[in-house]
């Protein structure tokens, strides 16, 4: 008795092949509450860090924005600022991530980042039509709109606008396989729309202030990326001619 016991003990802790087959000890790890638990807290975050919840939150402001005007508590008139707003940091958010990758390298939060980019370039067009239609109920009615068209402050927003379609068209994987090099081309010209933006935003506002606020940190990243990449090339090209 005491033989087998001893036998039971070693057999515990000496390391066991698989056979395929499940122990008691591991049906008790498998099967133990707390195991579960973690498991399915590990379902839990995974569905909250999927697309889909994601997508939830990005709408958040614009369906609080929508229901509050549906319910009177606001005019169209003020929604004008906010959704032009979040479509400005959507579209700055989406397009810092390419410096911030070259900034920092492989990291697990900037491969998070980069899985996200093409949302929140939809986001910002969302956004941007969100501000759109808000601005024709605030006009009312075509003429309005006609004749304050080619002000400064007016044409570079449709513009922008429109520089935004072809790149949320072309936000797809269908699309970057049929444009193929083409398609990155194409979407560099989100920087044009970033310039009109911040022309639409500088020019219908009074003060610069929360332009620059969110700008100036895109120009300062956007400078940063140019120079490590100049200094790759000048260090790549120094290490050929020293062979």
């Amino acid at each position: 008795m005491v033989n087998f016991s001893l036998m039971a003990v070693v057999n515990f802790f000496l390391p066991r092949r698989h056979t395929g087959q499940a122990t008691s000890c591991d049906n008790f790890i498998l099967d133990h509450p707390a195991r579960n638990i973690q498991d399915n807290g590990m379902k839990i975050l995974r569905k909250l860090n999927s697309l889909p919840v994601f997508w939830i939150l990005l709408s958040i402001p614009a369906i609080l924005m929508v229901r509050g005007y549906l319910a009177g508590d606001i005019i169209a008139m003020d929604m004008l600022h906010p959704t032009g707003e979040f479509s400005a940091r959507f579209m700055i958010v989406a397009m810092i991530i390419t410096p911030l990758s070259v900034i920092f390298g492989n990291r697990q939060w900037i491969a998070w980042m980069m899985k996200r980019r093409r949302s929140f370039g939809l986001a910002a067009f969302g956004y941007g039509m969100l501000h759109l239609i808000f601005y024709i109920i605030d006009m009312e009615a075509l003429e309005p709109i006609l004749a304050e068209f080619w002000a400064p402050g007016i044409w570079t927003g449709w513009a922008a606008l429109l520089v935004f379609v072809p790149l949320a068209v072309t936000s797809n994987n269908l699309s970057m396989r049929r444009l193929k090099q083409s398609w990155k081309q194409l979407q560099r010209l989100v920087y044009i729309a970033a310039l009109l933006t911040l022309a639409h935003w500088l020019l219908i506002h009074d003060g610069v202030g929360g332009a620059l606020a969110h700008f100036i940190p895109l120009l300062l990243l956007e400078l940063l990326r140019v120079i490590i990449i100049y200094g790759r090339r000048n260090n790549g090209l120094t290490q050929r001619e020293s062979l």
